[in-house]
C-alpha cells in the first residue's frame, strides 16, 4: 500500500512540474505520469480498476466545488444551454455514433445504442480542470461547455437505468450500483429518489448553516474540514446507495450551499483533496492504457479515436453555430468536448456484465476512450498555441454571480471598522467580497442584507478562492495586528497586483505596516480621538475655527512625526529623545499659530500692515 502511494506521488512530482514548464498543463502531466509507471513502460503498478473507483471521488468533489460557484438563480439562467445545448449534443452525437456502429461496423442495434450513449459523454474532470487552469471557464465557451457537461452528468442516471433493458440473451445481471431500492416498484423508486434529493436540498438550506456555525465557534479548523469532507462523502454514498449519480448529489448540495457564508471556507478546505484525487484519477487513466492491445489493433483503434473526435467535434461545431457562439469561442467549445469521458468506463463495465458488448469490444472501446482523453489536453494546447495566448475579449455568458469575487474589493474583517469602509465603498457602487472569522458577527451582519463569508483571510487558499488574483483592492480591517502582517506578506508574494489598505491598531502596528511598504493605512482610534479633541476645545470656549485649525495642525504634525521617526522605531532611547523633541515642536507650532490667529483677529476692521 505504502509502496504504491510512493510510486503515484513520485510520478506526479516528476511529471507534472515538467509538463507545466513545457506549457503542456497539469492534466497532460498526470496522464503521462500514469503511462510512465504503467505496465507498458516501468510496470510499477498493476490493474487500475480499484484505484480508479477510488480516484473517481475526485470528480464528485469537483462537482461539489462547481456547485458552490453557482447560486440557484444563476443555474436557472443557464437552463437554455443546459437543457437545449446539452440535450442536443447528447442526442445528436448518440444518433451519429449509432448509425456508424450499426451500418458501418455492423453491430447489433443494442450494442450500437449503448456505444452511442457512452461515447457521447465527455470528460468532466479533464475539461473543467483544463478550462479552469487556463482561465477559460468564465468565457462564453467555458460556460457552454460546463452546461453540456452538467447535462451529461445528469443523463448518466437514465442511461444506467436503460442499459439493463438492452441486455442480450439470458442475463440475470442487474445494475452493479447495488441500489437499495432495486427490488421495489418503479413508482416507489422514483418517489424515494425525489425525496432523497429534496432532503439534500432541505439539509443544505436549513440545517447545514447552523451546524457549520456551531463547528466554527470551536475555532478548530481541522474539525471544520472533517465536517466538510463528511458532508460530501455522506451525500455521495447516499446517492450511490439509491442508484443515482454521486456527482449529481454533491453538485446539488454545492448549489444549495452557494448562498452560505461558509462557501469560501468550504471551497478552500475541499480544494486540496479534490486536486489530489483528480490527479490520481488522471494517473490511473494513463496507466490503464493497454499498449500491447494498442499495438495489436493500432490501425483500428486510432481510426476509431480520430473518428470519435471528428464526429463529436462536427456535432459541437454545428451546435455552436445554432447557438450563435462567436469565432474563437466556437472553436474552443468544439475542441473542449471532443473526447470520451470517465463515466464511459463505468458504463462499459456494466455493458460487459450485461453481455451487450463482448469482452474484446469492451477492451477496445476502453482503449479508444482513454486515448481520446489523453489527446484532449493536446487539442486545447493546440488551440492555445494558434491563438498565441492572446486575451479573448468576449462577453460573459451570463452576468457574474454576486457571491463570486468580481474584480473590485475584498474586505477582510467586517467588524465596526470594516463595516464603515464597506458601506462607503458599496455606496459608491463597488461590489464587495467580505470575509470574517466570527460566526456570530457574520450572522448579525447578514440580518441587514450584507453578504459575508466565513473564513480566515490569513490563509492563501481562502484569499485565492475569494478572487484575490482578479480583485483591485484588499481592505485589511481585522483587529489582529500579527495576522494583518501575515495577510500583507501573503498578498505581496502571491498577489503583487492587488492594492492594499490596512487598519493599524496603534502606533507600533503602524510602524510595522510601514516596514512592509504599506503606504495607505489608518490608525483605528487616531482620527476619532482627534475629532473628539476638537469638540473638547469647543466646549472649553475655543471658537469653531480655532478648534478645527488646532486639530488639523495636530493631525499634520503627528502624521509627519510618524513618517520621520519610523527609522528610529526599535531604538527606545533614541526614539524617546526624538518623540520628546517632536512634542516640544508641536507645542511651539500651536503657540505660534495661536499668536498669528490672535493678531489677525485683532486686525479685523482695522488697517493693519
Amino acid at each position: 500500500m505504502f509502496e504504491l502511494s510512493v510510486v503515484y506521488l513520485a510520478a506526479a512530482i516528476i511529471a507534472v512540474p515538467i509538463a507545466k514548464r513545457l506549457g503542456l498543463g497539469s492534466v497532460l502531466g498526470y496522464l503521462l505520469a500514469g503511462i510512465l509507471i504503467g505496465p507498458f513502460f516501468l510496470s510499477l503498478v498493476g490493474d487500475q480498476t480499484e484505484v480508479m473507483h477510488f480516484a473517481e471521488f475526485g470528480v464528485v468533489m469537483m462537482l461539489f466545488l462547481v456547485g458552490l460557484e453557482l447560486q440557484p438563480s444563476r443555474l436557472w439562467k443557464l437552463r437554455r444551454s443546459i437543457i437545449g445545448l446539452g440535450g442536443l449534443q447528447l442526442g445528436l452525437t448518440t444518433l451519429v455514433i449509432f448509425v456508424v456502429c450499426f451500418y458501418i461496423f455492423l453491430l447489433s442495434w443494442q450494442a450500437s445504442l449503448a456505444l452511442g450513449l457512452m461515447l457521447a459523454l465527455s470528460s468532466t474532470a479533464i475539461v473543467l480542470q483544463t478550462l479552469t487552469e487556463k482561465g477559460w471557464i468564465k468565457q462564453e465557451a467555458g460556460q457552454n461547455s460546463f452546461s453540456v457537461l452538467l447535462f451529461q452528468d445528469i443523463a448518466v442516471i437514465p442511461i444506467l437505468a436503460l442499459l439493463p433493458l438492452l441486455a442480450l440473451g439470458d442475463s440475470n445481471v442487474i445494475n452493479n450500483t447495488e441500489s437499495l431500492i432495486d427490488g421495489f416498484p418503479l413508482i416507489f423508486q422514483v418517489i424515494f429518489s425525489v425525496m432523497v434529493i429534496a432532503s439534500i436540498v432541505f439539509f443544505g438550506k436549513f440545517i447545514a448553516g447552523p451546524v457549520f456555525r456551531y463547528i466554527a465557534e470551536t475555532r478548530l479548523r481541522e474539525i471544520f474540514t472533517v465536517f466538510a469532507l463528511f458532508l460530501v462523502i455522506a451525500i455521495a454514498l447516499l446517492m450511490q446507495k439509491i442508484g443515482l449519480s454521486p456527482a449529481l448529489g454533491t453538485f446539488l448540495a454545492g448549489v444549495v450551499l452557494a448562498e452560505s457564508e461558509f462557501r469560501h471556507e468550504l471551497e478552500a478546505d475541499i480544494e486540496p483533496f479534490k486536486g489530489l484525487l483528480l490527479g490520481l484519477f488522471f494517473i490511473t487513466v494513463g496507466a490503464s492504457i493497454d499498449f500491447s492491445l494498442l499495438l495489436e489493433y493500432f490501425l483500428l483503434v486510432f481510426t476509431c479515436v480520430i473518428a470519435l473526435i471528428i464526429v463529436k467535434a462536427t456535432v459541437l461545431f454545428v451546435l455552436g453555430n445554432i447557438f450563435k457562439l462567436q469565432g474563437n469561442q466556437k472553436l474552443l467549445f468544439t475542441l473542449a468536448l471532443a473526447q470520451g469521458g470517465e463515466f464511459a468506463f463505468v458504463l462499459l463495465s456494466l455493458t460487459g456484465s450485461l453481455s451487450i458488448l463482448s469482452s474484446m469490444q469492451v477492451h477496445l472501446t476502453t482503449l479508444v476512450v482513454a486515448i481520446s482523453m489523453l489527446l484532449a489536453p493536446i487539442l486545447l494546447l493546440g488551440y492555445e498555441f494558434f491563438e498565441k495566448r492572446k486575451q479573448l475579449v468576449t462577453d460573459e455568458f451570463d452576468s457574474p454571480d454576486e457571491i463570486e469575487a468580481t474584480g473590485n474589493v475584498i474586505i477582510a474583517g467586517y467588524g465596526r471598522f470594516g463595516q464603515v469602509v464597506g458601506r462607503l465603498l458599496k455606496a459608491q457602487g463597488y461590489q464587495l467580497s467580505i470575509l470574517d472569522h466570527s460566526p456570530s458577527q457574520i450572522e448579525m451582519v447578514r440580518r441587514f442584507g450584507s453578504k459575508v463569508y466565513y473564513g480566515d483571510a490569513a490563509r492563501f487558499d481562502l484569499l485565492a478562492a475569494s478572487g484575490a488574483a482578479e480583485a483591485k483592492l484588499l481592505v485589511i480591517a481585522i483587529d489582529d495586528p500579527v495576522k494583518t502582517l501575515v495577510i500583507i506578506e501573503l498578498c505581496q508574494k502571491y498577489f503583487p497586483n492587488l492594492k492594499l489598505v490596512a487598519r493599524a491598531i496603534d502606533r507600533r502596528h503602524a510602524y510595522e505596516l510601514m516596514r512592509l511598504g504599506i503606504k495607505c493605512f489608518r490608525r483605528e482610534t487616531f482620527d476619532s480621538a482627534t475629532s473628539l479633541g476638537i469638540d473638547a476645545l469647543k466646549l472649553l470656549g475655543h471658537s469653531d475655527t480655532a478648534s478645527q485649525r488646532a486639530g488639523e495642525l495636530f493631525r499634520q504634525h503627528d502624521e509627519a512625526s510618524l513618517e520621520s521617526l519610523s527609522h528610529l522605531w526599535g531604538d527606545d532611547q533614541s526614539y524617546g529623545v526624538a518623540i520628546k523633541q517632536r512634542l516640544e515642536d508641536l507645542a511651539q507650532v500651536l503657540e505660534e499659530d495661536k499668536k498669528q490667529q490672535d493678531k489677525l483677529n485683532a486686525c479685523k476692521g482695522e488697517d493693519c500692515v
